[in-house]
């Protein structure tokens, strides 16, 4: 070619054209590339707004300057035929599609299905409970049972109900004990047993259950163990009446007088119920459901010696071999034989040995008068009842004989022997009352008084006559509190008591005292209606007709007594008569109420009583009266309203049994 010039060869092929270059970016923009060159190799292609054509537009709409070639397709090379979808799988930079991972997850359906099944299956777990549980709750667990009778599914109170019913049966098997060989049947209420209904239920699940005892109340059972609650005090009154036909206590030696002769009583062991341990035995024997029960029993042993009686036997002749003669200067008054016989007895001193005791009282009261004129005897403050108005009888200081050294010298005579002649000495003798100990104590009307009746010429009557015999005149001082074992001491024969019949812990039973209930039930009301404070009274285990209900008194030395306290600021004068069919207890004070009054529910949960028959040489007969209860509420009244009400009493009485007695040594 002319005038060529020399042709350099350049590095880059393409340096020597002239690349057209955009309005935006400084790149030279390609028009075109040679066949089987892709134009990533300038990178990635850049993106541009679209712009407006400028200048003409050509026929076809394009714009005047020359039209460019169709831009390329990007190349793929390479194509893999394994790639199964290559329009699934992102690019590599050069268009090679990735491979897939061992570990990626499962296709997403299978992903959701998953959590689905597991919401399922809780949803159907919580309505096996839920369901349920709630079919249950408000009421005994289903399948709970005690001792054999099936509870579940019923409300507390139908369970309480079915219980009482139901169960109450089974569990009033008796106790059988056997103290020293002798047999003897002890009843559940005589114990005071009972099924505890609420403690029972309470072991039993109820409410809203848990997941585990709706699968138990379900498909298996829940056995509770019935509660048994023993009355102790009402026990421990049963085997006091037990004891009292079982105890032999041991007999201390003694020397009394019949007339002239002097009789011995020879010491004797004796045995003894075991209280205590009987009331544990009895009551775990009940709460194991009832059967046979061996009681124990102790030996008592007595303190005095045969050797001592002898020796008290001898000095006891002696004592009464001639009279005692009492000497006041030139006057003198003899003691025959037959009134020291009278007062004289030879008790255990408990070292062993027998001592004398003389009643020197008892002998100046009949005596004395010859020593001394009656008109200067002393005399105690007291009060007499005169047309129905309490009158103070002054007391009054005197001269007499002192009636304790006078025994004190007579039972050294009677204990060493020596002289029979004993000089006395007169002495200003002060009363054992003084006026100004009753006087102005506010005694000037009746406050309380109450009758009971008896049949007459029972052993019992004269207990009843006796004890109030002993408690006729006494003085209550304000504040005082009165009580009967205090002013009457343990009944005894050698103070007028006899043997006689006496309900003792459900049994009737010979003691020495029987029927001393009633006196103190006579008293007890009398202070029930003078309004003094009830302080300590036990009710009798049974009703007797004879007695208001749940107003009665039980009375057995010395475990129970009646006391009541004397709560006013006036003396209390305690004033008894007797009749052979009845005793009566008056109240002398002053009045704080108008009217004490008694008011009485009706009688409830009625209970029969049961009938049996013994052939025991030792049996009682007694009529059967039903169980009941009963409340008792005191009222006050003073100017025409009440002013105060104590707080109600509750008895509860035991059916008495209806004992006929078929034993030919009964009578």
């Amino acid at each position: 070619m002319r005038n060529a010039g020399p042709i350099e060869s350049p590095t880059d092929p393409f340096a020597s054209v002239p690349l057209p270059t955009s309005a935006v970016s400084r790149k030279p923009r390609i028009e075109g590339l040679p066949p089987g060159v892709s134009r990533d190799i300038f990178g990635p292609p850049e993106r541009t707004e679209p712009r407006p054509a400028q200048g003409p537009s050509a026929p076809d709409g394009t714009s005047g300057k020359p039209a460019l070639p169709p831009v390329a397709p990007p190349a793929q090379p390479w194509p893999m035929a394994a790639d199964k979808e290559p329009q699934s799988r992102p690019a590599t930079a050069f268009g090679t599609p990735e491979r897939p991972s061992p570990f990626e997850p499962e296709p997403p359906r299978r992903r959701r299905l998953l959590p689905g099944l597991v919401v399922l299956a809780l949803v159907l777990a919580a309505l096996a409970y839920v369901v349920p549980a709630v079919l249950m709750s408000g009421s005994v667990l289903r399948g709970t049972r005690v001792a054999g009778v099936d509870i579940g599914g019923l409300t507390v109170t139908q369970a309480a109900d079915k219980l009482r019913t139901e169960l109450a049966a089974k569990l009033g098997k008796p106790v059988v004990a056997d103290i020293g060989g002798k047999k003897d049947t002890i009843q559940p209420d005589e114990a005071g047993l009972e099924l505890d209904v609420v403690a029972t239920i309470g072991q039993a699940p109820s409410g809203f259950p848990t997941p585990e005892e709706v699968w138990r109340g379900l498909f298996g059972t829940t056995e509770l163990q019935p509660r048994i609650s023993v009355d102790s005090s009402q026990l421990t009154r049963t085997v006091e009446g037990l004891a009292e036909s079982i105890d032999k206590p041991a007999v201390e030696g003694r020397v009394t007088f019949t007339g002239l002769r002097p009789k011995a009583r020879q010491p004797e062991d004796g045995v003894l119920l075991d209280r205590d341990d009987a009331v544990r035995r009895i009551s775990e024997t009940f709460l194991k459901g009832g059967g046979p029960v061996v009681l124990t029993l102790r030996p008592a042993k007595p303190a005095t010696t045969p050797e001592a009686v002898t020796a008290a036997l001898a000095k006891a002749r002696a004592a009464v071999a001639a009279p005692l003669t009492l000497t006041l200067g030139a006057k003198q008054v003899q003691v025959p034989p037959a009134m020291i016989a009278a007062n004289l007895t030879y008790n255990s001193d408990g070292d062993g040995t027998l001592a004398p005791e003389f009643d020197a009282k008892k002998v100046l009261a009949a005596v004395g008068g010859g020593l001394v004129d009656a008109a200067q005897q002393p005399r105690d403050a007291s009060y007499q009842i005169v047309n129905g108005k309490p009158v103070l009888v002054p007391a009054r200081t005197g001269r007499g004989v002192n009636d304790k050294l006078l025994a004190r010298d007579a039972e050294k005579v009677f204990a060493d022997g020596g002289t029979r002649t004993i000089p006395v000495r007169l002495g200003t003798v002060a009363p054992t009352v003084d006026t100004s100990q009753i006087q102005g104590l506010g005694i000037k009307e009746l406050v309380g008084e109450f009758t009971t009746t008896y049949d007459c010429c029972q052993a019992r009557v004269k207990n009843i006559q006796r004890m109030a015999q002993e408690v006729d005149g006494h003085l209550v001082k304000p504040g005082d509190t009165f009580s009967l074992h205090d002013v009457v001491g343990e009944p005894t024969v050698e103070d007028g008591y006899v043997e006689a019949g006496q309900i003792v812990g459900g049994r009737m039973v010979n003691i020495v005292g029987g029927g001393g209930s009633q006196f103190a039930t006579t008293m007890y009301n009398a202070a029930f209606f003078g309004g003094f404070d009830d302080v300590e009274h036990q009710p009798m285990d049974y009703y007797a007709p004879r007695y208001p209900a749940g107003r009665d008194a039980a009375l057995l030395y010395p475990d129970l007594d009646l006391k009541w306290r004397n709560d006013s600021e006036y003396g209390v004068l305690i004033k008894t008569a007797f009749t052979d069919t009845s005793v009566t207890v008056s109240l002398w004070s002053t009045k704080r109420y108008d009217r004490v009054e008694a008011v009485e529910s009706e009688r409830r949960d009625l209970t029969p009583f049961r009938r049996e028959s013994s052939s025991a040489p030792d049996c009682l007969p007694t009529v059967g009266e039903q169980g009941f209860t009963i409340d008792v509420t005191r009222v006050f009244h003073k100017d025409g309203k009440v002013v105060k009400k104590d707080k109600k009493l509750t008895t509860k009485y035991r059916p008495q049994p209806q004992v006929t007695c078929t034993g030919t040594g009964t009578g």
